[in-house]
């Protein structure tokens, strides 16, 4: 979620400009450059609209996978892999989406008469098309959303959040067109809290919370409420707030240090910080700025992205290539990893 707020400061007297003085921003290292080869076209809403992909990988073809991303002022849409819009889903307020498998999730928190709910669709690998299969209301107005398969149990769960800072942990199960849902845990997180990653590699949980930075949680329902920083926007820290979109491909996880428009990189096993890198804009694309959501993955996605992708929100899209609505941004994620590994 990106918040942004204009103070007129020329019309001020100075005694009131010292009062509004905000604290700077920390110093931290230059970031790398990277550029994206592919954009999406725009969503269909103006202002602050797009906010979260989820990349979804063909069973058979990868040149086919698709990319579901958010319109919060309307809509669920879906793009290939060459930023084509393919399907848009109107109705569905979701600020955050996330999925596994052939399951996605929307955190919608305009739904349920403003308490929230999670809107379970399938995508048919056929069609590529989504299909909706059933709304849950949840207990903390769902805004951030993440999905996570228990390597133990196999079980899928979907981790919605609120900007209250609650977060809650539902058991989903999808049988054809049939889906029950069953909430097993459900805590407080401190202030506000939106993106997140659970991990099946490690069986963990990172949760953002904006204006301190990123917690790691066990992912699976029994693991409490424990938990160790991963990062922070404080002293020592390298997010600038707001921390945003949390992802992991390959043997790195990625936050979105929204206020220093840049990514941070650290190495999946150990935790340890490895660098940033910022989405400049190259003869394809614009740069990524004021990002909100981000995911990225390994796998062969065809013959574009044979190595993966990383996908980031722009929140302000200008040229080269569309400009406008707000949109989505594609980086080859061999540009990353070459300077990272």
């Amino acid at each position: 979620m990106s918040f942004s707020t204009t103070v007129r400061r020329a019309a001020l007297p100075a005694a009131v400009l010292a009062t509004l003085a905000l604290p700077a921003a920390p110093a931290h290292a230059a970031a790398a450059s990277v550029t994206a080869s592919v954009e999406t076209a725009p969503v269909s809403h103006s202002g602050d609209a797009a906010d979260d992909p989820a990349i979804w990988v063909h069973p058979t073809d990868p040149a086919k996978s698709v990319v579901v991303a958010t319109d919060k002022k309307g809509a669920l849409e879906v793009y290939d892999m060459t930023g084509a819009r393919i399907q848009r889903i109107a109705g569905d307020y979701g600020n955050n989406v996330d999925l596994r498998g052939n399951i996605v999730v929307s955190a919608d928190d305009e739904a349920a008469d403003g308490n929230g709910a999670m809107h379970v669709y399938r995508i048919d690998p056929a069609t590529r098309q989504l299909k909706r299969l059933r709304d849950i209301p949840t207990e903390v107005t769902a805004h951030g959303i993440c999905l996570y398969t228990s390597p133990a149990s196999g079980k899928l769960y979907a981790f919605p959040n609120s900007t209250s800072g609650r977060v809650e942990q539902w058991e989903i199960a999808v049988d054809g067109d049939a889906v029950t849902a069953t909430s097993v845990r459900l805590w407080d997180a401190g202030s506000a809290v939106e993106g997140c990653y659970a991990d099946e590699t490690t069986g963990k949980l990172y949760l953002g919370e904006e204006d301190v930075g990123v917690w790691v949680y066990g992912a699976e329902p029994t693991s409490g409420t424990g938990r160790t920083r991963l990062d922070s926007t404080g002293s020592g820290g390298h997010i600038t707030a707001d921390t945003e979109g949390i992802t992991a491909a390959g043997n790195r996880i990625y936050v979105s240090s929204q206020g220093s428009n840049d990514f941070t990189v650290y190495d999946r096993s150990t935790r340890a910080y490895l660098g940033r890198f910022a989405v400049q804009g190259g003869t394809a694309a614009d740069d990524c700025e004021d990002t909100d959501g981000i995911d990225a993955t390994a796998a062969n996605l065809g013959p574009a992205f044979p190595q993966g992708v990383f996908i980031c929100q722009d929140g302000s899209n200008g040229a080269p290539g569309t400009s406008g609505n707000q949109n989505f941004k594609f980086v080859p994620l061999q540009r990353i990893t070459a300077q990272f590994g």
